[in-house]
């Protein structure tokens, strides 16, 4: 009987153009409806305020807050709701439910959607070990796995056109499917969110607002827990190496990104080819990259297994586990085929290296990589928000 009264509400819904919160989705709209009343983390972190603009929280106002949600833990250690209450009200594992929902929902094509819950730490190893694998039965049929190097025997290995080939495509798709699947959730959360329908319309983006989203987004503004210590850790008390971590493995990606880039300028405008050695500007942000990464992947590991069980969703962890694994290997391999170009060696370290890489950019478009781009929109829409004026009517303050 019960269910077919959901059925029922669900068709009486759906007839009348409205969109059905899932399980998790509910859990969240019913939090904030608490936390709305009480409001004593307001001052915490960007979730808070953006709450308080509405009265009512549809599907699009449940995914926006959760991806502006940081998952620093401060609300949940201050809630005087929080378990074993009987309102039990966890925001941070609640939001970080429903993130992975955003993911599925808006991902591109959505067919790929059902990927985000499959991409785990198994999944990711065993497809860099295939890629790898194929690599290295691509050198042994040209000759001996391992012989002595010689000058430019990156290319002598793998042509430059070859590898542009192979890597090119991965990275334009991934670029693509995440572009499209944000762009998507930017218009949707400029016109389907509650109590916001008097601000103007379609969220117009300004210099000012860009610049604060940018900021907030760079230097991880909302992982300081509100107060400017940090996260909170296993046993409650506060620290600052979350971001830290975080810090380190972002900047150090975007160094090696850098590093990428040069290298492809000097290669196609200067007609300077690799392998490139220090001091040249490629080397010298592929070292200081690879080591941030390093770093910051194997900081972040070692935390996320201690943290908190109320903290997150247990079930992302593999997902989590993946995308982080994924990025201390390219970093390590990287690293090690640098020291080892001039070992007998150096083809096994350049196949596993590629291997590496080639799986992370075909896991990027639905993996963890996907939360700070979704993000990165939530803080512009809420850098835009709140210059706005108030709506009239009840869904003001």
């Amino acid at each position: 009987m019960q269910a077919l009264e959901a059925l029922t509400r669900d068709a009486v819904a759906l007839a009348r153009g409205e969109i059905v919160l899932n399980g998790a989705e509910t859990e969240v709209a019913r939090q904030m409806q608490i936390c709305n009343a009480c409001r004593y983390c307001e001052g915490f972190c960007a979730v808070f305020p953006a709450m308080t603009k509405r009265l009512e929280f549809g599907k699009v106002d449940v995914h926006y807050l959760a991806n502006l949600c940081h998952n620093c833990g401060a609300c949940l250690h201050a809630c005087q709701y929080a378990p074993p209450h009987e309102f039990a009200v966890n925001v941070p594992q609640a939001m970080a439910q429903v993130r992975l929902e955003t993911y599925v929902d808006y991902a591109w094509p959505p067919a790929l959607g059902a990927l985000y819950r499959r991409n785990g730490l198994v999944v990711s190893l065993a497809l860099a070990a295939g890629l790898a694998l194929f690599l290295l039965l691509a050198i042994a049929l040209k000759g001996p796995l391992f012989q002595a190097p010689t000058p430019g025997s990156f290319y002598a290995i793998f042509p430059h056109n070859l590898l542009v080939s192979l890597f090119a495509p991965i990275f334009l798709w991934a670029a693509l499917a995440l572009g499209l699947g944000v762009r998507r959730f930017w218009r949707e959360i400029n016109h389907g969110t509650q109590g916001t329908e008097n601000l103007g319309g379609e969220t117009a983006v300004n210099t000012p607002a860009a610049r604060e989203a940018a900021l907030s987004a760079l230097s991880l503004k909302y992982l300081d827990g509100g107060h400017g210590e940090g996260c909170n850790n296993e046993d409650d008390a506060w620290t600052p190496w979350r971001r830290r971590f975080h810090h380190a493995t972002f900047y150090g990606f975007m160094l090696c990104f850098a590093a990428t880039s040069v290298a492809t300028l000097y290669h196609y405008l200067m007609g300077w080819q690799a392998p490139y050695n220090l001091p040249s500007l490629p080397k010298v942000l592929g070292v200081v990259g690879g080591l941030s990464l390093l770093i910051g992947t194997a900081g972040l590991f070692q935390l996320k297994l201690k943290r908190h069980p109320l903290h997150g969703d247990a079930a992302q962890k593999p997902m989590d586990y993946g995308f982080i694994a994924l990025l201390f290997f390219t970093s390590a391999t990287g690293l090690a085929l640098w020291l080892g170009r001039d070992s007998v060696a150096l083809s096994l370290l350049l196949a596993v290296h590629l291997g590496v890489v080639m799986a992370l950019f075909a896991t990027l478009p639905y993996g963890k990589f996907a939360h700070g781009i979704f993000r990165s929109a939530a803080l512009l829409k809420w850098a835009v928000e709140k210059r706005q004026a108030k709506p009239a009517g009840p869904g003001g303050e």
